[in-house]
C-alpha cells in the first residue's frame, strides 16, 4: 500500500479570510466594514494576495489558526502515527482502528523502509517476520480473540490511515520539524506530500511550507553542529553559531560591511533550492 496524501478541503477563500484577521488587527475599521470593503470590490484580489503575503514575513501567527485544511492520509506506518500525533495544537485526528478493524487478507500488507531492503538477505528476514506475524494474527481471530487483542501481535510496520484537520500555523510548525533532513524518512516524505497540495491550491501559503531552516522560516539551522555539516542544505542555510561569531565580530568592530557584489552574491546563495 503507497503513501498516498490527498487535499479533502480547505477553508474557503484562505486568503481573504487571512485578509480579514490581519486587517482587523491593524485597522480603526471594525471587521463587518473591513468585509464590506472586501465584498464590494474596494479591496481587489490583487491587493488581498500583496498584504497577506507581506503580513506573513512578519512572524505574526495567530491568524493563520483561521485557515484550516483536511487531509485524507492512507498507507503510512503505525511507526509514523506514533511520531504524527504528538502534534497537539490546532491538529486534529481521525486514525483507522484496529479494534474494530480486522485484518483478513492472505497477507498482512506492511511498511518496509529501504534501508532493509539495501543490507542483504535483511529484506528476506523481514517478509519472514511478518509472514509469521500475519499467521499468528489470522489465527488468533480464527480462535475467536477479540480483534482488539489479536492486534497486540502487529508491529510498527503495520499501515494506517488518517482524516486530519490542521489550521496553517500548525502544519507550518508541522513542516518546520518533519521537513528536517534530521526527521525520519517516511513523516518527512507525508509532509512533502501535504505540502504539495497545498501549493496546488494556494500556492502564496503553500511556498511558507518548508523546514524551520527555510528563507519563510527561521532561516538558519539551530541544530546539532556535527548535524548541519551532513545536511544537504548546510551549503545555503547558516548554522546559528556562525551567527553568533558573526554577531559577536560585529559587537567587537571586526565586521566589514559588505560590498554591493557580496550582498548580491549572499542573496543568489540564500535563494537557491
Amino acid at each position: 500500500m503507497p503513501l498516498e496524501v490527498v487535499l479533502i478541503d480547505y477553508a474557503r477563500d484562505p486568503l481573504l479570510k487571512l485578509y480579514g484577521a490581519y486587517r482587523t488587527c491593524y485597522t480603526p475599521k471594525t471587521p463587518p466594514e473591513v468585509w464590506r470593503d472586501i465584498g464590494d470590490g474596494t479591496v481587489s484580489p490583487e491587493k488581498v494576495r500583496d498584504f497577506v503575503v507581506e503580513r506573513l514575513k512578519t512572524g505574526h501567527v495567530s491568524p493563520l489558526e483561521q485557515v484550516v485544511f483536511w487531509f485524507g492520509i492512507s498507507g503510512v506506518s503505525r511507526a509514523l502515527s506514533h511520531q504524527f500525533v504528538r502534534h497537539r495544537i490546532g491538529i486534529s485526528f481521525e486514525q483507522q482502528s484496529q479494534r474494530y478493524v480486522k485484518y483478513r487478507e492472505d497477507r498482512l500488507e506492511y511498511v518496509t523502509p529501504k534501508s532493509w531492503e539495501k543490507s542483504p538477505g535483511m529484506a528476506e528476514e523481514y517478509d519472514r517476520l511478518m509472514a509469521e506475524i500475519t499467521r499468528v494474527y489470522q489465527l488468533a481471530v480464527e480462535k475467536g480473540i477479540p480483534a482488539e487483542d489479536a492486534r497486540f501481535v502487529l508491529p510498527n510496520a503495520t499501515p494506517t490511515n488518517f482524516q486530519v484537520m490542521v489550521n496553517f500555523a500548525e502544519l507550518l510548525h508541522v513542516a518546520d520539524l518533519r521537513l528536517c533532513w534530521r526527521a525520519q524518512w517516511e513523516i518527512r516524505h507525508m509532509v512533502a506530500l501535504m505540502r504539495r497540495e497545498v501549493v496546488r491550491v494556494v500556492p502564496e501559503l503553500g511556498s511558507h511550507i518548508q523546514p524551520k531552516c527555510g528563507e519563510k522560516r527561521m532561516g538558519y539551522c539551530d541544530e546539532p553542529l556535527k548535524d548541519w555539516e551532513r545536511c544537504p542544505i548546510g551549503k545555503v542555510r547558516p548554522h546559528k553559531e556562525q551567527l553568533f561569531q558573526l554577531f559577536a565580530r560585529h559587537k567587537a568592530g571586526n565586521l566589514e560591511p559588505l560590498g554591493e557584489a557580496e550582498l548580491r552574491r549572499v542573496e543568489d546563495e540564500g535563494n537557491e533550492p
